[in-house]
């Protein structure tokens, strides 16, 4: 099997087109964003919309459950689509409902976005209470059923608490390392090292406001980024998570940024004048541009598996490890 090419975050305006654009990238499996505030019901609305999505383009993407899906992936030459949330609010306050998305084929779900939430501290929030009560029984549920923790735009204290609680690995699906730019959402030299050490993952993140230098960031500076990361954490322990939004109006920031939780205009990362989404780096645009961070791992000088592993195959063995109930 050859290696393959997954990115592990993104939220675009869903499309013929970007489905398209996937298959020319080469790419054989995207973790999906599928809720950021919605409910219960409103986000079986957008699995719903996924569903007429699998209908109309079975020649260019089907769910993916499982590893062996990756595989399926390839020998077919369509996208395998992973479900995720940025968000525990599909799960509402029913600690059963984990189980439930699960069997929709939900595999991952971070336990905050920014702000605090019945399960953690976003990394917004001045005080970072960690992980709470009903928390740490998610945690303990997510364990058992399949379900990845990522802890992507939670506080230190809360995502540090994860890693020791959670009895398998989590993981940080799209953010970057402070170190390189220090963004809110970026994640400290601690806990890089805990999560490799766990046998956790990083997705590397290409959204401009977790970039050094934002739209302006080289992708060799990019790579130099990486090859730095995996002297912390172990080249094993990275991936891609593009964090692509490609074709989004800018009222999408808005929900992304305020859902229902406020009637004044959160700018989140980035400045006033610039509230809407930022332009992409020259070199990442779309999924076809994959092969420009893969041709600058190899100048920054890793190995040809170290590439194929952080191109996909870390994230192969990562779902291999992650999507199954315990036991």
């Amino acid at each position: 099997m050859k290696t393959p090419r997954i990115d592990n975050l993104q939220y675009a305006n869903w499309s013929e087109k970007v489905f398209r654009q996937m298959r020319e990238g080469g790419v054989d499996a995207v973790h999906v964003t599928i809720a950021y505030h919605e409910n219960f019901r409103e986000t079986v609305l957008n699995v719903e919309a996924f569903n007429r999505w699998f209908e109309q383009y079975p020649d260019l993407i089907f769910q993916g459950k499982y590893a062996s899906d990756v595989k399926l992936a390839q020998e077919t030459g369509r996208t395998a689509i992973f479900f995720g949330f940025q968000n525990p609010s599909p799960i509402e306050d029913d600690i059963g409902l984990v189980e439930i998305w699960h069997t929709l084929g939900a595999r991952f779900m971070q336990l905050t976005y920014n702000n605090q939430s019945l399960l953690a501290t976003g990394c917004y929030e001045a005080t970072d209470s960690g992980i709470t009560r009903m928390g740490r029984e998610v945690v303990s549920e997510m364990n058992r059923v399949g379900m990845v923790i990522d802890m992507s735009h939670s506080g230190e204290r809360s995502t540090m608490d994860a890693i020791e609680i959670s009895r398998r690995p989590i993981a940080i699906t799209h953010a970057n390392p402070s170190f390189w730019h220090p963004a809110l959402r970026n994640k400290s030299d601690t806990v890089l090292k805990a999560l490799g050490e766990t046998g956790g993952m990083l997705g590397f993140s290409m959204y401009p406001h977790h970039l050094k230098d934002g739209s302006d960031c080289t992708v060799e500076s990019f790579a130099q980024a990486i090859a730095k990361t995996a002297d912390l954490m172990g080249a094993e322990n990275l991936g891609i998570g593009s964090d692509l939004c490609q074709d989004q109006p800018d009222s999408v920031v808005t929900w992304m940024r305020n859902g229902r939780w406020t009637k004044t205009i959160d700018y989140g990362e980035g400045s006033a004048s610039a509230a809407g989404f930022p332009d992409q780096p020259s070199w990442f645009h779309d999924s076809r541009d994959f092969g420009n961070i893969e041709a600058a791992l190899h100048k920054v000088g890793f190995s040809d598996s170290e590439v194929g592993g952080i191109m996909g195959g870390n994230w192969l063995r990562f779902y291999d490890r992650s999507f199954k109930p315990e036991g």
